[in-house]
C-alpha cells in the first residue's frame, strides 16, 4: 500500500525491517528495488533487483526490472541477455521486446530487430507504431525502398503520423525527390505547426536548392519560436544576403558570429554584406577576421601534407613524397622542406641535377628560418653541392 500511495521512504524502511529476519525473500527485495527506483536511487534499485533475480531466477518480472535498470544506466551488455531470456518466455510482450530491439538498434543489429518487429506486425498489421519501427530499422540497414513502402502504409493508417512523415521525407530527399519531400513536410506542418523540426527539415530542402525566399520564411519561423541556434541565424542571414537585403542579413549574421566566433563562413558573409553597403572599413575588418580564423587550419593542411610525405618516404613512394612536400611548400614557408626534397632526389632517386637545385633553394632561403642552421651544417650542404656538380653521373 505504501508503494501504491507513493510513500517510498517508509516502504524502504519496512522492506529493510522485513529483510533483517527474512533476507531470502525475493519479493521484498523486488519491492525495495521499486521503492529505490521511484526516489531515483538507481544503483540501490539495481542492486535490489539483482538480489531478487539471484533468489528467483525464473521470475520474468524480476529479470525485466533488472534489465530495465541496466538499460537506464547504459549497461546494455548486461541488459541484453536478461531481455533475451524474458522475451523467450513471453515473445509477444511488447514492453520486453521494445527494450531488446532498442539495444539491437544501438549495436546496429538491424536484422535481429527486424525479425522481432515483423513478429508483432504479423499479429497486428494495422499497428502504425510497429510499421514505423520496422521501417526505421530497414532505413538504418540501408533498405530504403522497403522502408519507404512501410512508411507509406503507416501514413495510410494514420495521416497525422509525424514520425513517418519526417522519415519518409528524408527518404524522398535522398532519392532526389525534393518536391515530394517538401509537400510531405508541408502536410506535417499543417498537422502540427508547433513542430519546429518539420520547419527545419523543410527549410534545409529549400536552402539546398537555393530557394532563399521559402527557406528564409521557415528559418524566421524557427527563430520566432525562441530557438536562436547559430545555424538558423546564419542561414537566415545568408538567405537575406542572397536576396540582396544586406542590412537585414548583417543583423542575423552578426548574431550568428557572436554565438560562434570561429565560423569563418558567417564572418565572410558579413564582410560581403558590408562591401555591398559601401562600408569598406567594416568589410575589410571582417575579411581580415576570416584570414585569422582560417590561418591555423591552412597551416595544419600544410603540416598534414608534410606528414603524408614522411609516410610515403617510409613506404618507398619517393616521387609521391616529393609531390606532397611541394604541396606543403605552397602553404608553409619552411626552407627545411627543401632539404627533405633534396635528400630524396640525392639519396633515393640519384637525380643530381634536382638535388642540387633544392639544396641551393635551401641555402638561398636559410636566412628566413627562425633559427638558422649552424655554419658547420651549411658548409656540409655546400660541400655536397660541389661534389654533385663535379660528379653529375653516379
Amino acid at each position: 500500500m505504501m508503494l501504491v500511495q507513493g510513500n517510498y521512504e517508509n516502504a524502504i524502511d519496512i522492506c529493510k525491517q522485513i529483510l533483517t529476519y527474512d533476507s531470502l525473500n525475493p519479493e521484498i527485495h523486488y519491492k525495495l528495488g521499486i521503492a529505490y527506483h521511484n526516489i531515483v536511487e538507481e544503483d540501490l534499485s539495481v542492486s535490489s533487483f539483482h538480489k531478487a533475480v539471484s533468489l528467483n531466477p525464473d521470475n520474468n518480472i524480476y529479470n525485466f526490472m533488472l534489465a530495465r535498470g541496466y538499460y537506464g544506466m547504459g549497461k546494455y551488455k548486461l541488459a541484453e541477455p536478461l531481455l533475451i531470456k524474458v522475451c523467450a518466455l513471453d515473445s509477444m510482450n511488447w514492453l520486453y521486446s521494445y527494450y531488446l530491439t532498442s539495444i539491437y538498434m544501438h549495436y546496429n543489429k538491424y536484422d535481429e530487430a527486424i525479425n522481432i518487429y515483423k513478429r508483432f506486425l504479423f499479429k497486428d498489421s494495422t499497428n502504425y507504431n510497429y510499421l514505423n519501427k520496422l521501417a526505421y530499422a530497414s532505413l538504418k540497414k540501408g533498405d530504403y525502398e522497403y522502408a519507404a513502402d512501410l512508411y507509406i502504409k503507416s501514413l495510410a493508417i494514420n495521416k497525422k503520423n509525424l514520425i513517418a512523415i519526417k522519415n519518409l521525407a528524408f527518404l524522398y530527399s535522398a532519392a532526389r525527390k525534393t518536391d515530394t519531400a517538401i509537400k510531405l513536410l508541408t502536410k506535417g506542418i499543417e498537422t502540427d505547426p508547433s513542430d519546429m523540426d518539420l520547419f527545419a527539415k523543410r527549410a534545409q530542402l529549400y536552402y539546398s536548392r537555393n530557394d532563399n525566399k521559402n527557406a528564409l520564411d521557415d528559418y524566421l519561423e524557427i527563430l520566432a519560436s525562441g530557438d536562436s541556434s547559430a545555424v538558423y541565424l546564419k542561414r537566415a542571414g545568408i538567405c537575406y544576403c542572397n536576396i540582396r537585403q544586406f542590412d537585414e542579413a548583417i543583423k542575423y549574421l552578426l548574431l550568428a558570429f557572436k554565438t560562434d566566433s570561429s565560423d569563418y563562413r558567417a564572418c565572410s558573409y558579413i564582410g560581403f554584406c558590408y562591401y555591398n553597403l559601401d562600408d569598406m572599413k567594416n568589410s575589410l575588418y571582417y575579411y581580415n577576421k576570416v584570414i585569422r580564423i582560417l590561418t591555423p587550419v591552412f597551416t595544419q593542411i600544410g603540416m598534414t601534407h608534410r606528414y603524408i610525405a614522411s609516410s610515403q618516404t617510409g613506404n618507398g613512394m619517393y616521387k609521391s613524397a616529393i609531390s606532397s612536400y611541394l604541396k606543403a611548400l605552397e602553404i608553409l614557408e619552411d626552407p627545411n622542406i627543401y632539404i627533405q626534397i633534396a635528400n630524396l632526389y640525392d639519396e633515393k632517386l640519384n637525380n643530381g641535377e634536382k638535388s642540387i637545385y633544392y639544396y641551393q633553394k635551401y641555402l638561398e632561403n636559410n636566412k628566413n628560418i627562425i633559427t638558422p642552421a649552424d655554419t658547420v651544417y651549411i658548409k656540409s650542404i655546400k660541400d655536397r653541392v660541389e661534389y654533385l656538380k663535379k660528379n653529375p653521373a653516379r
